[in-house]
């Protein structure tokens, strides 16, 4: 089978972007003028003022804003570590509690005053009542 071949398009190489020498001229002006403090003393920049002004403002709130971030994060690492310590001193208390109310410790904690502990179990007190109380016979 023939078919017709087709030959691909030749590639052109990528044009380079021309910069007009003026051009490049204009922008390192710029940056001499901004550099070297130039640019203050014309008009335009008084009438730009406020909005100068403004942007000073925003970024000074913007940097208070991350030293207020940093501080409330050291804070709260703070009490966090302070929360760890205070659970870790309840658990040693409860503990020391729970040991020291043992019935056997505290038989030995008031042996010295003369207390002893009772071997005799305890006794239930049953109180009967009789039909007829002491107010009813005087009636």
């Amino acid at each position: 089978m023939n078919k017709f071949k087709e030959v691909p398009p030749q590639e052109q190489p990528a044009e380079k972007k021309f910069i007009p020498k003026s051009r490049g001229k204009k922008i390192a002006r710029s940056f001499l003028n901004i550099f070297s403090g130039n640019f203050l003393s014309k008009d335009n920049v008084i009438a730009l003022l406020p909005f100068i002004l403004f942007l000073t403002l925003i970024g000074l709130g913007y940097i208070a804003n991350g030293y207020y971030a940093e501080k409330s994060v050291r804070e709260i690492s703070h009490i966090n570590t302070e929360l760890k310590e205070l659970k870790s001193e309840y658990i040693i208390a409860k503990s020391e509690l729970m040991f020291m109310s043992n019935q056997s410790q505290v038989a030995h904690a008031v042996a010295p005053m003369g207390l002893k502990e009772s071997v005799v179990p305890p006794k239930k007190i049953v109180v009967k009542v009789n039909s007829s109380t002491p107010a009813e016979n005087k009636n």
